[in-house]
C-alpha cells in the first residue's frame, strides 16, 4: 500500500472523521475504472469510464480516463482519494497509480492497495480472504496478526484461473478442438464466431493473437460460457464449473497460509453474478473444510469507506 500525503488545501481538511469531507473510491478493474465520490459518507457520484489500469491499457489511456472520471466527479476540494487495482503487487506500482491521480486532486491524501482489499471491506470482514473473480482473478487475505497472504493474480499470461479471460480463451480452445477433431460448430462455437465476426473457427487464431484484441476483449467472451452453460451446454457447464473450482482452490491457498477459517468472500463480475459457478466455488471450499463463505452483496468500491475509517 502506498499513501501520498500532499499537505491539504485550507478548504479541504478532513475534520475528526476519517470519511468526513470529500472521498473518492475507485475500484480499477481490467476492463472500467468506477468512481464513486462520497461527501461526508454519503455516496453522491457514481460514473466509470475505461480501464486505467497500466497493464491493460498505455499509461496515456490510463491518464484520459481518469482525467475524463475525475470530471465528472472530483470537481472541487477532495479530502482523501482510495483506489483498489489490479496488478498492485509492489511500492512501486502503487506509486505509479498514485502519481497519475495526484494531479486530478491537488492536496488529497492518495491511497493505493491492491483491488482484493476493497472487495474484503465491502464484505464487512477486517479479516478473512477475498476472491476477485472478474477479468482477471486473486484472492488476497488478512489475519488477526495483519499478517498478510496472496494466491493467483499473476496476470492472463500466468494464470487468472476462473476469470472471464480464462473463460473466454477456453470457449476459443474448445472451439479450435472441435474443429481438429471434424466436428461441425456447436452452441458455444457458433456464438463466439457470432461475437467475433468470424465464420469458420480457423480464424480464431489470428484473431486470438491479433493487437487488434487482448485480455479484455476475450474476457467479454467469457460471458458467451456462462450464457452457454445456463442453456445447458455441457461442456461450457464444465468449464464454468472448474473455474469455480480454479477460484476455490486460490481461496484455500490463502486461508490455510493465514491459519484462518474464513470468511471467504467472493467477488467481481463474475463472482457476483454467475451462481453455477457460486455453487462450485462454495462446493470446492465445503470439501476443504471451509464453510464461512459468502458472496458480496455490494460492488467493491463502498469498501473504502470501511478502509478509510480503518486507516483513521
Amino acid at each position: 500500500m502506498t499513501n501520498t500525503d500532499n499537505p491539504p488545501a485550507a478548504d479541504s481538511v478532513p475534520s475528526s472523521s476519517p470519511a468526513a469531507g470529500a472521498v473518492i473510491g475507485l475500484d480499477i478493474g481490467g476492463t472500467k475504472t468506477r468512481g464513486v465520490r462520497f461527501e461526508d459518507g454519503t455516496p453522491v457520484a457514481d460514473e466509470s469510464v475505461g480501464s486505467s489500469n497500466v497493464q491493460n491499457v498505455s499509461r496515456e489511456e490510463a491518464a484520459r480516463n481518469l482525467e475524463e472520471l475525475f470530471a465528472r466527479i472530483g470537481g472541487g476540494a477532495v479530502a482523501q482519494v482510495y483506489a483498489g487495482a489490479g496488478g498492485i503487487d509492489t511500492d512501486d506500482d502503487a506509486a505509479a497509480l498514485a502519481a497519475l491521480i495526484a494531479p486530478l486532486v491537488p492536496g488529497a491524501r492518495i491511497t493505493v492497495v491492491h483491488d482484493s482489499r476493497l472487495l474484503l471491506a465491502a464484505g464487512g470482514a477486517s479479516t478473512g480472504v477475498a476472491v476477485i473473480a472478474g477479468t482477471g482473478s486473486a484472492a488476497w487475505g488478512r489475519n488477526s496478526l495483519g499478517e498478510e497472504a496472496r494466491a493467483g493474480g499473476w496476470g492472463y499470461l500466468l494464470g487468472d484461473e476462473g476469470s472471464g479471460y480464462w473463460l473466454g480463451r477456453e470457449a476459443v480452445r474448445h472451439s479450435l478442438r472441435r474443429m481438429n477433431q471434424g466436428h461441425e460448430p456447436d452452441e458455444l462455437t457458433t456464438a463466439l464466431l457470432a461475437s467475433c465476426g468470424v465464420a469458420d473457427p480457423n480464424k480464431l487464431i489470428a484473431l486470438f493473437h491479433s493487437p487488434e484484441t487482448g485480455r479484455r476483449y476475450w474476457a467479454e467472451r467469457g460471458r458467451l460460457v456462462v450464457d452457454a452453460a445456463d442453456a445447458g451446454h455441457a461442456a461450457s457447464r464444465g468449464l464454468v464449473d472448474q473455474a469455480g473450482r480454479d477460484l476455490a482452490a486460490l481461496a484455500e491457498q490463502a486461508v490455510r497460509k493465514l491459519g484462518i477459517d474464513g470468511p471467504v468472500i467472493l467477488g467481481s463480475g463474475l463472482g457476483m453474478n454467475v451462481p453455477r459457478l457460486q455453487e462450485s466455488f462454495r462446493a470446492a471450499l465445503a470439501a476443504a473444510g471451509i464453510t464461512d463463505v459468502r458472496v458480496l452483496a455490494q460492488d467493491p468500491v463502498f469498501g473504502v469507506l470501511q478502509l478509510v475509517a480503518e486507516q483513521g
